[in-house]
């Protein structure tokens, strides 16, 4: 089984919709019996809150089914138990490194790696538009499940 944790700053925008996103898209793949996929923060800030109304609202637009969802802090287990941790931002990835240490085992990637845009993905917390945070994390995911397929024997 592969393992994916998406990362953002509060887990209530960026990275439950890029766990969603990625659920709908390895489901749609007939893979989703190969994966877990989750989503935490690297801040204590939203700990214990829902999914933002905006991401909500944008997952639906988008016929993306999403669960109930409360936000979490990753910890330094949650290293040890996945094998992609995946970084909206470069803020959160030095926030992960103060969190889990060193990434010895290479799991620590920002989203945008993946595609020819190595950048990070906005936070529409601070943006409000979820327009551009969804399509950056759809390619996002999109190419990532692709960078698995080819680099990952689990799935073969």
């Amino acid at each position: 089984m592969i393992r994916i944790m998406f990362v953002c700053h509060g887990n209530i925008c960026r990275s439950p919709m890029a766990e969603f996103v990625m659920k709908k898209i390895v489901a749609d793949n007939k893979l989703a019996d190969k994966f877990l996929i989750n989503s935490s923060a690297t801040s204590t800030e939203e700990i214990g809150n829902g999914i933002h109304r905006g991401t909500k609202a944008k997952l639906t637009e988008m016929n993306i089914p999403f669960t109930s969802h409360h936000a979490v802090q990753i910890t330094k287990d949650d290293y040890k138990n996945y094998d992609y941790i995946i970084a909206m931002d470069s803020m959160n990835l030095r926030n992960l490194q103060r969190i889990v240490g060193f990434d010895n085992e290479k799991k620590i990637h920002r989203l945008l790696e993946f595609t020819n845009y190595s950048r990070d993905v906005a936070d529409p917390w601070y943006t409000g538009n979820f327009d551009v945070t969804y399509t950056d994390i759809d390619n996002g995911c999109r190419a990532l499940l692709e960078y698995i397929k080819e680099h990952n024997l689990k799935i073969n």
